[in-house]
């Protein structure tokens, strides 16, 4: 009960010396108005020119003619808006990926290869290993972080390995003919901020499964 009554007091307390204050000045509150003001845009738009601030704020308040229409100040504030929300989504984008590359590398038998890139070794193979400037032959099936099955071969198909996502031409390079391996390849190594269409939004690691079935100049 006591520890209540304490804590009671404490709340109260500033209340209470508040009342006992002297009535806020028109000076005070409008001074209170701009800190609040400032702190929120430090926060939201940490390099803002706060001479044009002060002039858009003044011009306006007052009625005077404003130096941009507004049309101009409309499509200014919208591009703005755009860039945040742009900023925002690639931040949570990125998030997830680092998030999904993490759990990733706890599984068993993975192990990591240059540019982070994760493999795990499905099946041996003994043949050689592509060079740069080879041909190679594969079966692959490419799924999204959630499961989704984006593209897939059929049949073999042959690639130049010099015209395949970064990732893949790393991954094949160290892969002996005959091999089958299964790879996470980071969105830097693959389709990166552009992303691929609708089919691969931007910052996405794709999964693939990938069997070196031929090599040849």
């Amino acid at each position: 009960m006591l520890r209540r009554l304490l804590l009671s007091f404490c709340f109260f307390a500033p209340l209470a010396h508040a009342e006992k204050t002297a009535p806020a000045s028109a000076h005070d509150y409008a001074y209170s108005l701009g800190a609040s003001l400032g702190e929120r845009l430090r926060e939201q738009v940490p390099d803002l020119e706060l001479k044009a601030l002060v002039e858009g704020l003044q011009q306006a308040y007052q009625n005077k003619p404003l130096a941009l229409d507004d049309a101009r100040i409309a499509q200014v504030l919208s591009e703005h808006e755009a860039q945040n929300n742009e900023a925002s989504t690639s931040e949570k984008a990125l998030s997830a990926e680092r998030d999904y590359l993490a759990q990733e590398k706890t599984k068993p038998g993975v192990r990591e290869l240059a540019d982070g890139i994760l493999v795990t070794e499905i099946s041996a193979g003994q043949g050689e290993k592509p060079k740069a400037t080879d041909q190679v032959q594969v079966n692959y099936v490419g799924h999204l972080p959630d499961g989704t099955v984006f593209d897939q071969s059929s049949q073999p198909q042959w690639f130049r390995l010099g015209s395949v996502i970064s990732g893949w031409r790393t991954v094949l390079r160290q892969m002996p003919t005959g091999s089958k391996w299964r790879v996470v390849i980071p969105s830097a190594q693959a389709y990166g901020a552009d992303g691929a269409g609708d089919l691969i939004a931007p910052y996405t690691p794709l999964t693939f499964e990938i069997e070196l079935v031929g090599v040849k100049n």
